[in-house]
C-alpha cells in the first residue's frame, strides 16, 4: 500500500528541528559502551556521590509525595536564597528571585521560551554547549557566533571587538558560561564588565550558565555580582554537578524579580514543577554544604583529578590546554593524522580503547574548521579511569 503525501507527512518533524541530529553526548557515550573504552567523553561521574547527599536522598523518602508548588519547594528556595545570597551579598526573595527547573538544561530552553520572538538574535560563544543553539531555534531566535581564540600559554582569549560585531538592533540575549564548558576558561571581571556594556548599550538581556561554579581553580566571579547585570541577568547553576548526581536533573535559575517571573511563565508549560523528593534532599544538603567546607572540598578534589589528567596525557600525542575551571580539558590532536576531530573520535574508542567528545559539536558550521585537531576529554572520573586511560593514549605515541 501506497502512503499518502498525507500520511508521509506525519512522521516529518517541524522545520525548527529539521538541522537538528542527535546530540553528541548519546552518539559517543553509545561507542563507549560498544567498545567497552574508557568513557572520557559524557560528563558525568563515575564515582558515588557525597554520603551526605544519599543520606538526604533516603530521608526525603518518608515525606511529601505530591506536586510541589510551581517556583520549588520552600525549603529548598531558603536553602538557595540564604546561600546564593550569602555570596553575592545581597539578600534574595525565595520565590521572587529563583525558580527551581529540571536541570540547568531546562532552565536555559524555558529562558528561551520566554524571553525570543520569532527572529530575535541571541549571541553565542563558541565553543558553546549544544544545547544553546537548539533552543534558541526551538524559540524561533537566530544564533550569532562569536569564537574564543585559544592561546599557546593554554588560555582562551574573547575578542571584545569582535563580540561587539555580533551585537545588532536585533540583539536580544547573549549566553554567557562561566566556568567554560569545554574550554574550562573562567571569564574575568574586566570580561563580564564589557559583556555588561555591550548588553546595556544594545538593551539585550544576559543568560549567564554557572552550573560548574563551584569547580574553578582561578576566582570565579559571578556575573550577577558586577555592576550593572543584576537588572538584566539571570544566573543558572545545577545541584547535579556540584553534588555528583547529574541523573537528579535538579537546576535553578536567579535573578530580579521581573525576569524570574516571566521566566516562570514559561516554565510552568515545560515541567510545571519538579521531583518532589529531589527538592527536598537538595534543600538539606545545600544547607549543609553552605555551613560547612564542602565547596572547599570538591574544588580540591577535581583540581586533583584536573592535574592527574593533564600528567597522564603528557606521554601522549594529545597536547592539553589547561582548564581554569570546570572538568573538561581541551586537548590538540595535530600530532595525530586524522582528517578532523569527528574521524579521530570515532576510531579512538576501537583504537584506543578511550572515548572522547570531538569538539566540533560545539562550533557553528561556519566555524567548525577551528576544532578540527582538537578533543575534548572528561576527568570527572575516577583515578583509576584516569591513569588507565592515559596508558591507553600514550601507546598512540608508539
Amino acid at each position: 500500500m501506497t502512503r499518502t503525501g498525507d500520511d508521509a507527512r506525519r512522521t516529518v518533524g517541524s522545520r525548527r528541528i529539521a538541522t537538528f541530529g542527535e546530540t553528541v553526548f548519546a552518539t559517543y557515550s553509545r561507542l563507549a559502551r560498544e567498545t567497552d573504552a574508557i568513557d572520557l567523553g559524557q560528563g558525568f561521574p563515575d564515582f558515588d556521590p557525597p554520603s551526605l547527599v544519599i543520606e538526604a536522598l533516603r530521608d526525603s523518602v518518608d515525606g511529601y509525595q505530591q506536586y510541589p508548588p510551581l517556583p520549588g519547594w520552600p525549603a529548598l528556595l531558603e536553602a538557595l536564597a540564604a546561600d546564593k545570597g550569602g555570596r553575592l551579598g545581597r539578600p534574595l526573595d525565595p520565590t521572587g528571585n529563583l525558580l527551581v527547573t529540571v536541570g540547568a538544561t531546562e532552565a536555559l530552553f524555558s529562558a528561551m521560551q520566554a524571553f525570543i520572538d520569532p527572529g530575535d538574535e541571541v549571541v553565542l560563544i563558541e565553543p558553546f554547549y549544544d544545547a544553546y543553539p537548539a533552543d534558541v531555534i526551538m524559540a524561533g531566535g537566530v544564533p550569532r557566533f562569536v569564537p574564543l581564540e585559544p592561546q599557546q600559554d593554554g588560555r582562551w582569549l574573547l575578542d571584545i571587538d569582535r563580540l561587539r560585531s555580533a551585537f545588532g538592533k536585533r540583539t536580544r540575549m547573549i549566553v554567557v558560561n562561566s566556568p567554560h564548558n569545554p574550554s574550562g576558561k573562567v571569564f574575568s571581571a574586566d570580561e563580564l564588565d564589557a559583556i555588561i556594556e555591550l548588553a546595556e548599550e544594545f538593551d539585550a538581556l544576559i543568560l549567564a550558565d554557572q552550573v560548574y561554579e563551584h569547580i574553578s581553580y582561578v576566582p570565579f566571579v559571578d556575573l550577577l555580582s558586577r555592576p550593572g547585570a543584576w537588572e538584566r541577568a539571570i544566573a543558572i547553576s545545577s545541584f547535579g554537578k556540584t553534588f555528583s548526581v547529574t541523573g537528579w536533573k535538579i537546576g535553578w535559575a536567579c535573578g530580579p524579580a521581573p525576569l524570574i517571573a516571566t521566566l516562570r511563565t514559561a516554565h510552568q508549560w515545560v515541567p510545571f514543577t519538579v521531583a518532589m523528593p529531589l527538592q527536598e534532599a537538595a534543600a538539606r544538603v545545600i544547607r549543609q554544604a553552605a555551613g560547612g567546607s564542602y565547596y572547599r572540598e570538591l574544588e580540591s578534589a577535581y583540581r586533583r583529578r584536573r592535574d592527574l589528567l593533564l600528567a597522564a596525557l603528557a606521554g601522549t600525542p594529545f597536547w592539553a590546554l589547561r582548564p581554569e575551571g570546570g572538568y573538561f580539558i581541551v586537548a590538540d590532536t595535530e600530532e595525530l593524522d586524522y582528517a578532523d576531530d569527528v574521524a579521530l573520535c570515532l576510531d579512538l574508542p576501537a583504537r584506543a580503547g578511550v572515548s572522547a567528545i570531538p569538539p566540533s559539536a560545539f562550533y557553528s558550521p561556519g566555524h567548525r574548521d577551528l576544532a578540527r585537531n582538537l578533543v575534548r576529554f572528561a576527568f570527572c572520573k575516577k583515578d583509576e579511569a584516569i591513569l588507565e586511560a592515559g596508558e591507553r593514549l600514550a601507546r598512540l605515541a608508539q
